[in-house]
């Protein structure tokens, strides 16, 4: 029996072999708690606040991260909804630990997309058991969600750029890279893309590559990510100030983060 009673085998499945799947409604009783979340992010943003778009550039793409101990609605969803035991059953994990929220606001009028991107080199964290879910408030039908088929399984990871400006993330990298691809234009790559409602979640490998289209003309897109580590995930370095940064962590290479920064919520206690 799955730990997770609100997803399927074939759920499952599809995550293990795409590195991304649509749960219809797996949120649909936390939509207000997570607005409620978001706008209290919004009000007060945290130290790694930042808007995406460039100065000049038309419409706001607000991002914010790690405040969920500071805001009680974070919180909530993160111990209280079924997020935990249903990464663990997607991961194919024995237990779920938290490593961190993110929000995700694109205005009406953005017409910056969110470029091609795997989350893994970002983070300061290596494995085959990750999972995040990307949670929207409103309904996504023009800045939705991309992810490419089975790039979860690619050899060689995306190069990480900067999203305002495609600088280079890490400085004197030594690791080899692909380029972003553009499976829009090249060939044998599909990529899967689903109109959203309030409560539905994409979730997804920190290894999948994906991006977001620009919103132009579409409603407010506010979003919530909650990104969680399986078993076998561990601490690994890299080469600068990862995001999120993290700093004074005093952890070493290969071993589990620690837990009373990252607490493991599956099993419940």
């Amino acid at each position: 029996m799955l730990a997770c009673p609100e997803i399927s085998a074939a759920d499952v499945a599809a995550f293990q072999r795409d590195g991304a799947v649509c749960l219809r409604g797996l949120f649909r009783d936390w939509v207000d708690v997570i607005a409620a979340g978001i706008e209290r992010n919004l009000r007060a943003p945290g130290p790694y606040a930042g808007n995406v778009v460039a100065a000049g550039e038309p419409g706001s793409f607000f991002e914010d991260y790690c405040n969920w101990r500071q805001i009680p609605e974070f919180e909530a969803v993160v111990r209280e909804s079924p997020s935990a035991a249903c990464a663990a059953a997607l991961m194919r994990s024995a237990s779920a630990q938290f490593f961190h929220e993110h929000v995700l606001v694109k205005e009406p009028g953005t017409h910056k997309p969110t470029p091609w991107h795997q989350d893994i080199p970002y983070y300061f964290v290596d494995g085959e058991q990750t999972v995040s879910f990307w949670i929207p408030v409103d309904p996504v039908d023009e800045a939705t969600l991309r992810l490419i088929a089975g790039s979860h399984r690619w050899e060689e990871w995306v190069r990480p750029l900067r999203w305002k400006d495609e600088s280079s993330f890490y400085q004197g990298d030594a690791r080899r890279y692909r380029d972003a691809p553009d499976p829009d234009r090249e060939p044998g790559m599909e990529v899967l893309e689903w109109a959203l409602e309030p409560g539905d979640a994409v979730v997804f490998d920190f290894r999948t590559v994906h991006g977001a289209r620009s919103n132009p003309g579409g409603g407010r897109r506010r979003a919530l990510s909650l990104r969680w580590l399986g078993d076998d995930a561990r601490y690994a370095e890299r080469p600068g100030r990862t995001s999120p940064p993290y700093p004074e962590h005093g952890m070493r290479p290969g071993q589990r983060l620690r837990e009373d920064w990252f607490p493991v919520l599956w099993p419940a206690a």
